[in-house]
């Protein structure tokens, strides 16, 4: 007897029929802790890395925990209230050292955000050489703390530095003490900082000002808007997120300089431009007084945190404004 073969029609590439249920697709069950085992690493090295060392240096703050000695006694929060005690030693010193750094931040904050920014719009056109031009300005930033420390501490010398030196070629004052004396040492500082760090603010600025779409700059020409008008209402508003980051992230750099200080200035003069990171280091690190030098830490870290709250709260207030 033969067997009658029929061809079952094939449905690859077929419209579902009017009123069919639709095919369902095959899915894994899900299970709660499936994301936590993606985030386990990042945790695992969170935990270790920052938690750990938070907790610890707070254990240490409430000690008088100096390194040298075996017996470190428990002191709560004595090491906060010396802090806050204008008649003990290290009350005066470290205020004087959060004043130096508070100069710090609001003298170079202002060049660290505004000359970048220019620096971005022109390597944002359209010119001959623009790849060597975003080099040249970003290179600086690629060089270490030392290294720039050690290089601008040579000119910057009032007796031989070549910054007094082209000074009197041009007929300015050439006896200028940029490290010893303020507020010279702060414009050094300031300078170095700008000279040194502006490359990276560029490239933010860089990167947000290609997102912002050309046909707004070409409906605001067509407006009648000049140059100021497009960069107050076209590119201001384009860059709100990109200039929040910018500015905590310069903010908070800032506050914590260090390098530039110690190296440059050295502190002085008579520890006017000792900042508070450079008071922690000689703290705990020369004399050892590692109790005190994380109690310190915290404050700064408290104070950070202050500031930064109040820059996300005044951008939310404008953007809620808008």
């Amino acid at each position: 007897m033969a067997l009658r073969l029929t061809a079952r029609p094939t449905t690859a590439g077929a419209r579902p029929r009017r009123g069919a249920a639709p095919a369902r697709v095959a899915t894994r069950p899900y299970r709660w802790w499936t994301p936590y085992v993606f985030m386990g690493p990042y945790l695992a090295l969170f935990a270790v890395f920052v938690l750990a060392p938070i907790g610890y240096g707070l254990w240490i703050s409430l000690h008088a925990w100096d390194i040298n000695v075996p017996a470190k006694p428990f002191v709560g929060l004595g090491n906060y209230r010396e802090l806050f005690d204008s008649g003990s030693v290290e009350g005066p010193r470290f205020w004087s050292a959060m004043r130096a750094t508070g100069i710090f931040t609001a003298l170079s904050l202002p060049f660290l955000l505004v000359v970048p920014l220019f620096v971005a719009m022109l390597m944002n056109g359209r010119f001959r050489g623009r790849n060597l031009y975003r080099a040249v300005y970003f290179a600086p930033y690629v060089l270490g703390v030392a290294v720039v420390g050690l290089l601008w501490r040579f000119l910057l010398d009032g007796n031989i530095g070549m910054v007094n030196h082209y000074l009197g070629v041009l007929g300015l004052p050439d006896d200028i003490q940029w490290t010893t004396d303020t507020p010279a040492a702060w414009w050094g500082l300031v300078g170095v900082t700008v000279w040194w760090t502006l490359g990276f603010n560029a490239v933010i600025y860089l990167a947000g000002l290609q997102d912002i779409p050309a046909e707004l700059y070409e409906a605001a020409r067509v407006d009648g808007a000049g140059a100021w008008h497009r960069f107050v209402h076209v590119t201001l508003p384009g860059l709100r997120p990109v200039l929040l980051f910018v500015v905590n992230a310069t903010l908070l750099a800032s506050a914590n300089m260090f390098g530039q200080s110690y190296l440059i200035t050295t502190g002085a003069p008579a520890d006017e431009t000792k900042t508070a990171i450079f008071l922690i280091a000689e703290t705990g690190l020369r004399r050892f007084e590692m109790g005190t030098a994380s109690a310190m830490s915290f404050v700064l870290a408290l104070a950070l945190m202050a500031a930064s709250a109040v820059l996300f709260r005044i951008f939310r207030e404008r953007q809620e404004d808008r």
